[in-house]
């Protein structure tokens, strides 16, 4: 009896075994770089408050990621600063102070509201300011942290992963640093995930 049931799971498990083997670099993934994957195992979204894709990718898909991440990999994000003009850079402010002041799932989903379900249009750090006080942050915490170093140096910090990453388009999918997982030859974002948990196993 222990014999057969092992034999069915085996065969159970054998269509993803074999699908993650049909996964090929150049068509669903590629490699960005030549050097070592990251040390530890890790999932790295890029994505912009701007791009409804983004907006409808932290509702629905990222609860996903967080709840699906194989055991020791890590889920992080980056903001990019390419999309929403020169207010793309002050939204990767707005990220990492929020990140800093430990608000970031309220900041995140209020941000993403503003601009995607009640259009509001941001014209500078201010009208940012305005949302983090209206969320609960008092404007001089948010003052300190938006001029504090760790801020800075987080906002440079992802400038140079989104060049280095050869981000064109958000939502993205970075793994182990090393590994890109390419849009086009996928049919859902169920598929997105599958690819990028497969690749966590890459070095």
């Amino acid at each position: 009896m222990k014999k057969t049931l092992l034999m069915v799971a085996a065969l159970l498990m054998s269509p993803m075994v074999a699908l993650a083997a049909d996964y090929k670099e150049g068509v669903h993934y590629t490699v960005i770089n030549d050097g070592p994957a990251t040390t530890k195992p890790e999932i790295t979204e890029y994505f912009s408050f701007y791009c409804p894709h983004c907006f409808n990718f932290a509702k629905n898909e990222v609860p996903k990621i967080k709840a699906g991440l194989p055991e020791g990999v890590v889920f992080k994000q980056n903001h990019v600063d390419f999309i929403g003009g020169e207010m793309g850079k002050e939204m990767s402010y707005a990220f990492a102070v929020a990140r800093q002041l430990k608000v970031d799932e309220k900041i995140e989903h209020a941000l993403f509201s503003a601009i995607h379900e009640k259009k509001q249009h941001f014209t500078n750090r201010n009208d940012i300011r305005q949302l983090f006080i209206a969320n609960g942050v008092e404007g001089k915490r948010f003052d300190a942290a938006v001029e504090s170093f760790m801020v800075s140096a987080k906002v440079s910090q992802m400038e140079h992963a989104t060049k280095d990453s050869k981000i064109s388009g958000v939502p993205a999918l970075i793994v182990n640093g090393k590994y890109r997982v390419e849009t086009g030859a996928i049919k859902s974002y169920d598929e997105l995930l599958d690819i990028a948990y497969y690749l966590t196993s890459m070095k």
